[in-house]
């Protein structure tokens, strides 16, 4: 059946300014670091990239080695983008990054002009896209020069394979030289796409008031702390959570009692202000106006719409986040 766009999809989403840009992006977007990959369902994901884009989500996050396999979210992107979105190709933003390991040898990950420019190449063909709207650099490289790196980055959006150059997992002071780097070139950085929830806080130790000083924009990944932040964990470890899987990201050891009982206590939270635990979660990131988007996954449509029930309910009473803060020493 011919997919064909929700015809009021931009009435319900706020689009915020990306730093001093003229981009806009959706208060949410959606990454697919999982469960787009070769192993999962296709009907599934065609169903949750069709109900964000139905619901305002004009920004799909990807890098060269999301699947598992590596390369195959994008092959599986390609596959949906020619079924379903080429129609709407100029009403998309499409990202795409390169930094950790994607083939054997020398040149296979990291910050390399080689490395950066040849995945940029790869990624474009796997998506079957002319250009990516975003091409980020995924981490810093300790021993490759910034001025290589971001020379890539500068050389990638002018030669038309990206409109824009974004950073990831750049710690303050590597942002700041980055960006001046950038900036000089004549391509300066769009966003930085740090890891970031209520139970991860290291943008506030300096990197937000950089971004927000010289005007980039922000995408936090893993604001649900890989799922800590959901309802699933308040009663321990579920069986065939990310924590109960043994190559997951998230390790059985990090879910303590003293953990759970703050879950607990953001969830009662939570339940007062009418919202999930990730909902709330969701929201108090997008409280800084110096975010842009939060980036969100999602392995069914349900868990999206969820997520979606967050910009319900944005604001925060000052008892409120003293509360939350409270919870979280």
């Amino acid at each position: 059946m011919t997919y064909i766009a929700n015809p009021s999809r931009y009435d319900k989403m706020t689009y915020r300014r990306c730093g001093k840009s003229g981009i806009r992006l959706p208060e949410i977007s959606l990454g697919l670091w999982h469960n787009f990959g070769g192993v999962d369902t296709f009907e599934n994901y065609r169903a949750i990239l069709r109900t964000a884009f139905d619901a305002g989500i004009t920004h799909f996050d990807l890098a060269n080695n999301y699947g598992p396999p590596p390369g195959s979210a994008e092959e599986n992107f390609g596959v949906i983008l020619k079924k379903d979105f080429l129609p709407y190709r100029d009403e998309l933003i499409i990202s795409s990054k390169a930094g950790y390991h994607m083939w054997p040898g020398p040149y296979g990950e990291w910050g390399s002009r080689k490395y950066l420019i040849s995945s940029c190449d790869q990624s474009l063909k796997r998506m079957g896209l002319e250009y990516v709207d975003i091409f980020y650099s995924h981490r810093p490289d300790p021993d490759t020069p910034m001025e290589e790196t971001m020379g890539a980055l500068d050389q990638i959006v002018r030669s038309g394979k990206a409109l824009y150059a974004g950073l990831s997992n750049y710690n303050p002071e590597q942002t700041k030289e980055a960006l001046t780097i950038l900036k000089d070139l004549g391509t300066p950085c769009l966003i930085h796409q740090p890891k970031y929830s209520m139970l991860v806080r290291d943008p506030e130790e300096g990197l937000l008031d950089v971004l927000g000083d010289e005007g980039v924009g922000c995408i936090p990944f893993s604001p649900l702390a890989q799922g800590l932040l959901t309802g699933k964990y308040l009663n321990g470890i579920p069986e065939g959570s990310r924590a109960d899987l043994e190559h997951g990201f998230l390790q059985k050891d990090e879910i303590n009692d003293q953990l759970v009982d703050k879950l607990k206590s953001l969830n009662n939270l939570a339940e007062k202000r009418g919202q999930s635990l990730a909902q709330m979660a969701i929201a108090w990131l997008l409280k800084d106006e110096r975010i842009t988007t939060v980036l969100i996954g999602a392995s069914r449509v349900s868990q999206l719409e969820n997520s979606l029930g967050a910009l319900d309910n944005k604001d925060f009473s000052n008892g409120e986040l003293e509360e939350i803060e409270k919870i979280l020493k």
